[in-house]
């Protein structure tokens, strides 16, 4: 390859190395999801300790880190919200 008159040689991926900075993880590790409301459900309502567990639920399902609006709806309309439009 030439870049700007210069022979540049081509990159091979097996000599890069990269040093692994993860902790080791053996298969008795579980994976630990972070979820939004995680710390906080038994310092709510158990109305947003539901809706936090749905959302929570959604978001593993789905596998999401962070969710829509529109997602966020769906959500609480499946929970049994509707609108009373007057």
């Amino acid at each position: 390859m030439n870049v700007a008159g210069q022979s540049v040689p081509p990159i091979n991926p097996g000599n890069l190395a990269f040093p692994e900075r993860r902790s080791p993880r053996t298969e008795s590790t579980p994976v630990i999801e972070r979820r939004q409301f995680a710390n906080s459900h038994s310092e709510i309502s158990s109305e947003a300790r539901e809706l936090g567990q749905s959302i929570d639920q959604y978001k593993l399902v789905h596998r999401r880190r962070f969710i829509t609006y529109e997602e966020m709806l769906s959500v609480i309309k499946s929970l049994g919200y509707r609108r009373d439009y007057e």
